[in-house]
């Protein structure tokens, strides 16, 4: 896959967006970013910080992806595959339901998909050295360049989602200490019931991540 790397950008995923709605970029593409200045995270919130710290954007044409993934569970997808590549190079990392990467109790990431066209586009955030955002970091030695290169490895042999969800739903449990914004609103993950698509059970209602 083509990757873009950049010493600094506003945004990863703003930028690829961007390239790609003039198609001067064409998927499958990577942008890579030692420093961001105005990032995205969840909710619009801000997802910014310094070298050393992990913001990337990946675009994947919508026919490369494996036929039983529901578009809605895009972000569990593209997560838990950055969670197993940062599992293999001994970050003991876990996925809270839908997109952020935890280090025990504490926030250390996530990722945002948007769908254009025919084609997801992913940024990931990841506080490798450095507490950002005010999250907490891995304080890690893995290159962003390394960690990218690794990730995209994994992510291009694209396994089936039935493969990602049967080990993402026993980590689920883990997701039921804490909550999630829903309609603007915290809602305890406590008593929800995942399902086959990656969507909950909330308080009688379907749930999708949406993200």
């Amino acid at each position: 896959m083509e990757i873009h790397s950049f010493n600094s950008l506003p945004s990863t995923q703003k930028y690829l967006l961007e390239e790609l709605q003039k198609e001067t970029l064409s998927a499958p593409v990577a942008i890579i970013a030692m420093e961001q200045s105005s990032g995205i995270g969840s909710r619009d919130n801000a997802w910014q910080g310094g070298e050393g710290n992990f913001f990337a954007s990946v675009a994947i044409p919508l026919e490369d992806l494996p036929s039983d993934l529901p578009l809605s569970s895009a972000s569990i997808y593209f997560s838990f595959i950055m969670k197993k590549t940062l599992e293999e190079l001994g970050e003991n990392v876990w996925l809270k339901w839908p997109n952020d990467f935890y280090l025990g109790s504490e926030k250390v990431g996530g990722t945002i998909t948007k769908k254009m066209k025919n084609t997801v586009v992913c940024g990931i955030g990841i506080n490798l050295k450095k507490s950002q955002n005010g999250y907490s970091a891995l304080q890690c030695d893995i290159s962003p360049k390394y960690l990218l290169d690794k990730y995209l490895e994994r992510l291009c042999e694209f396994p089936e989602w039935k493969q990602i969800f049967s080990e993402y739903e026993i980590e689920f449990e883990l997701s039921r200490r804490f909550s999630v914004h829903i309609e603007n609103e915290r809602k305890s993950l406590a008593d929800a019931c995942l399902c086959g698509d990656g969507s909950l059970i909330l308080g009688g209602k379907k749930v999708y991540s949406l993200r």
